[in-house]
């Protein structure tokens, strides 16, 4: 049996003058441009109760109402790969992502990726855009992220997200040794040159990152970040920006530091950590349904635990 959906969304003063499909872009991103038009086409696009074309343009202010029988909306495979499911209820999944875990397909990653998982997991999901991934932690980063499981959970969560609502904090291991926590509020965006990184420019999109201190070494600190907007690899960025980078980042990390006469264990940790030492430690929204404020926290993984050890052992050590 197939799903119909509706969608309703009030066109903003900001978008007067603006042409139809535009505005559908800007209000219904889920879709892609394709889709919206051919349900204007179609005639399921409704604007005060008026079906127009898609180069109409809009004076602000309207209605819109979109009424559509849902197709599939990703081509890709449900793959039976387990997934660290800590919440889960008819709105919405909390995923606990293990490193080395891609969330979503894309050029080399085709699949063995979390979507791949969750069309496993939840057949439904693959009526729902990006089958309801509403925000992502690069392949190499642990830890939460919360999946929509209907199209009105999506909207709702990506609504939080655009507002800033949502509570993302992370926890990371990062060189040099920090005097006091700040924010960083650098623009990011595309790297002038390496297109496949991204880079603190003038032209780039907002970006600001919260950390503290949360213990000192000899020539790390162990910090708690908290996220106000969420850009590509903003953590990662913002840390190499000012000058201490993520422990272990293969792309903004730089070469690999060891500290002058740190013991063979601390050595030993740096030297196979090869990942960037960065976890979602904990992860807060309001619940798209019952409108309740929830928090979910994860257990930093195996690897940081035994480098944080191999740091606190090289403190003591210095101390003697």
């Amino acid at each position: 049996m197939s799903e119909v959906a509706h969608l309703s969304a009030t066109v903003g003063d900001e978008s007067a003058g603006q042409r139809l499909d535009r505005v559908l872009a800007q209000l219904f991103s889920n879709y892609s441009r394709a889709r919206l038009q051919q349900w204007v086409s179609d005639g399921a696009v409704m604007v005060d109760g008026r079906q127009l074309r898609s180069k109409d343009k809009l004076r602000g202010g309207e209605q819109i109402e979109i009424r559509v029988e849902l197709e599939e909306e990703v081509d890709s495979q449900p793959e039976a790969i387990p997934l660290d499911i800590i919440y889960e209820d008819e709105a919405l999944l909390v995923i606990n992502k293990p490193v080395g875990l891609v969330v979503h397909p894309a050029a080399g990653n085709r699949d063995g990726t979390m979507l791949n998982a969750l069309l496993h997991h939840a057949p439904e999901l693959a009526k729902v855009p990006r089958a309801g991934i509403v925000h992502r932690i690069d392949k190499d980063t642990s830890g939460l992220l919360v999946v929509a499981r209907t199209l009105k959970s999506q909207k709702v969560l990506t609504e939080q997200i655009q507002r800033r609502e949502f509570e993302r904090e992370y926890q990371a291991v990062v060189c040099g040794m920090m005097t006091a926590g700040a924010t960083i509020d650098a623009p990011i965006g595309r790297h002038p040159t390496v297109r496949t990184r991204m880079a603190v420019v003038g032209n780039g999109k907002a970006a600001r990152t919260h950390y503290r201190v949360m213990q000192r070494y000899r020539a790390h600190t162990h910090v708690q970040v908290k996220l106000e907007t969420g850009r590509t690899h903003q953590i990662r960025v913002h840390m190499a920006h000012i000058r201490h980078p993520i422990v272990g980042d293969q792309v903004y990390g730089g070469r690999l530091r060891i500290p002058k006469g740190c013991g063979e264990l601390l050595s030993e940790q740096l030297r196979r950590f090869k990942r960037q030492a960065l976890h979602a430690a904990k992860l807060g929204l309001t619940h798209p349904d019952s409108g309740e404020q929830m928090t979910w926290q994860s257990p930093l993984p195996q690897d940081m635990v035994l480098l944080l050890a191999a740091l606190d052992a090289d403190l003591k050590q210095a101390e003697v």
